[in-house]
């Protein structure tokens, strides 16, 4: 429980650092950052693998490029349902989502070597 906390609070630091450097990304506050980073894990649990199913012929003939596109709209609907997120178009959702996943990933490897090497 402890590390899930400490990855919503990690995610909700990244979100913020990209909506300060991408200019079509708003964010009002770290505590909206919080709840933006809580719903896109509710969102990416729930919603993200019923889109993957749903669009699967897509995502085959596009050789997976199509989950781009998915990661954008879970991004457009976090901002949809969090008050004080702001995106202005799918471009920069898609941006958004790429440089977040990206740097997430960067992150959880990161971890996971660190654990490799504790053991």
């Amino acid at each position: 429980m402890v590390k899930f906390i400490l990855k919503i609070f990690f995610t909700a630091a990244v979100i913020l650092g990209l909506a300060r450097l991408l200019p079509g990304v708003k964010i009002d506050s770290y505590w909206t950052a919080i709840i933006v980073a809580l719903v896109l894990a509710v969102l990416n649990a729930f919603i993200r693998p019923i889109l993957i199913f749903l669009t699967l012929p897509a995502t085959l003939v596009t050789f997976g490029l199509f989950l781009f596109v998915i990661n954008a709209g879970i991004i457009l609907l976090d901002a949809y349902f969090v008050h004080g997120f702001h995106i202005d178009n799918f471009w920069w959702a898609l941006v958004f989502s790429i440089l977040l996943s990206v740097i997430l990933s960067f992150f959880d490897g990161l971890e996971k070597q660190q654990e490799h090497k504790s053991e």
